[in-house]
């Protein structure tokens, strides 16, 4: 789920009862030779048991080590978002895992990134991970998109859970934004936060990415005043106007609700869209 503007349930558990997920050899024998003439002998494979925005996802032991190989079928409806996040990739790593190499073969799109060993991000109250996940938002503040990269922006992508058009111009801005910290999309990895999943970015303002963080660590067990003295340990939470966050919560509420309601019996989206009225409810005068 983009947490900050893309009304799309994520994907349930891949090892949750339900239709099977594409395994690695269930591609087509051509699509794999040529991901092994790119990486030599694949020895074993595992595919990732985590709801991913793709439709295959895994892991490969090969020659070279270790790849996280992600792809979608080229008449895929979001197809798309292979060349977004292959194209942003020199712009946010080493933040996020380098891509190694790209094979189209017409019927499937595949992107090969560096293995990362690492864990979601533990956001509960006392989580040691809590001071990583602030300082990756830091250095993605940071981070400007190539210019010529065609991305939404996010008073765009929340147009229709804002009711005052003035209101959505609080949110402008032209950082580069990830807007979706759901913990998986966060590995802790030698001491450090990497962020996963740029299939979505977006522009906007500098304060937005700690602000989406805010809804995630309420539903982790934060009280909203609590989540907010973890996002305002970025400097950009300061030059957020305290009208343009009212707006952004209320934002936020409205549109997990209408994802819950797409979900009803999925428990984390219920958690998080609760988490997000509690912080709307907090911010309301």
């Amino acid at each position: 789920t983009g947490a900050c503007g893309r009304r799309v349930a994520r994907t349930p558990s891949r090892s949750s009862a339900g239709p099977r997920w594409p395994q690695w050899d269930d591609l087509p024998a051509a699509t794999r030779e040529a991901v092994e003439a790119r990486t030599g002998p694949i020895y074993a494979t595992a595919t990732a048991d985590k709801g991913l925005n793709s439709e295959v996802a895994a892991t490969l032991d090969t020659r070279a080590g270790r790849v996280f190989v992600k792809g979608m079928n080229t008449d895929h409806p979001r197809a798309w978002t292979q060349n977004r996040e292959a194209t942003i990739n020199s712009s946010v790593a080493p933040l996020a895992p380098r891509l190694l190499w790209r094979i189209n073969d017409g019927t499937w799109d595949l992107l090969g990134f560096e293995h990362v060993e690492g864990r979601p991000a533990d956001y509960r109250p006392q989580s040691d991970d809590l001071p990583l996940v602030a300082e990756a938002i830091i250095t993605l503040s940071g981070v400007r998109a190539p210019i010529d990269l065609e991305l939404k922006h996010i008073e765009q992508r929340l147009a229709e859970y804002i009711d005052d058009p003035d209101d959505a111009d609080l949110l402008r801005g032209e950082t580069l934004l990830h807007t979706d910290w759901h913990p998986d999309n966060v590995l802790i990895s030698n001491n450090a936060a990497r962020v996963v999943d740029w299939a979505w970015p977006t522009r906007g303002a500098v304060w937005i990415d700690a602000a989406c963080w805010v809804v995630w660590l309420t539903s982790a067990g934060h009280s909203p005043a609590d989540a907010e003295q973890w996002a305002a340990k970025t400097p950009a939470w300061s030059t957020a106007p305290r009208r343009a966050l009212d707006v952004f919560a209320t934002a936020q509420e409205r549109l997990w609700a209408g994802i819950a309601a797409d979900a009803p019996e999925v428990v984390w989206i219920q958690d998080v869209a609760a988490a997000a009225a509690r912080w709307a409810a907090y911010r309301r005068p």
